[in-house]
């Protein structure tokens, strides 16, 4: 099963950077929405840092939605979604691997991107180093529950709406505790709670959402 899980794994990388056009849009989607907030306010704002933290997380999670309608969509139309299906292994493992290449080449370009842009906020360096930290437990989490909505309508023509629908509610907390990690972190306050609240949730997510994803897949095949 682990050779299996490699060969998917080098295949989805492959095929990712086989269309870069897929796999730069979104960050481009997210460097220009975070870089033209600051453009409206006055350099020595003081609502510049609050709001860094907001729409840097904002514009990740919309960045993460945007490339998520390729995840599962290609595999659907030319059967290699239903020859994955029928293999002697279980669907949640196959399908988180397809999750991993997602985060990897969309979520951990924008954690690396994030202190650049958190400095254009004058985001300070402790409410950075917490902006690195939240996306990188955020960003999984996005891309698993992302996931499921995408598995649920792959069998649409234009489910794009209807994923939105129903993953941006799931979104909320995330987003809650993740931007407001930052701005507690900016101010010299604690951030251990709602980073371990953060890290339960991707726990969480990792232990029911490939199942769901699963599940919701052969729904969609049958």
């Amino acid at each position: 099963m682990r050779h299996a899980l490699l060969i998917l794994l080098k295949r989805d990388l492959l095929l990712a950077f086989r269309h870069p056009n897929d796999l730069v849009n979104p960050l481009i989607f997210f460097l220009i929405v975070v870089s033209l907030f600051p453009m409206g306010l006055k350099p020595d704002s003081q609502f510049l840092p609050m709001m860094g933290s907001a729409v840097i997380w904002v514009a990740a999670l919309l960045a993460s939605m945007l490339s998520l309608d390729n995840l599962f969509r290609s595999d659907m139309e030319d059967g290699t979604l239903e020859q994955i299906g029928l293999l002697p292994w279980p669907l949640s493992a196959l399908v988180t691997i397809k999750v991993l290449v997602h985060w990897l080449v969309t979520g951990i370009p924008i954690v690396i991107m994030a202190p650049l842009l958190g400095m254009m906020f004058n985001i300070p360096p402790e409410g950075i180093r917490a902006l690195m930290l939240t996306l990188l437990l955020g960003t999984p989490v996005l891309s698993l529950i992302g996931a499921i909505g995408v598995a649920l309508t792959v069998s649409l023509r234009r489910g794009g709406v209807l994923v939105s629908l129903l993953v941006l509610p799931l979104y909320i907390p995330v987003l809650i505790f993740g931007a407001g990690s930052v701005w507690d972190a900016s101010l010299g306050l604690a951030i251990r709670g709602p980073v371990l609240f953060m890290g339960a949730i991707l726990v969480l997510a990792l232990t029911l959402a490939p199942l769901a994803i699963a599940g919701a897949l052969r729904i969609s095949l049958e």
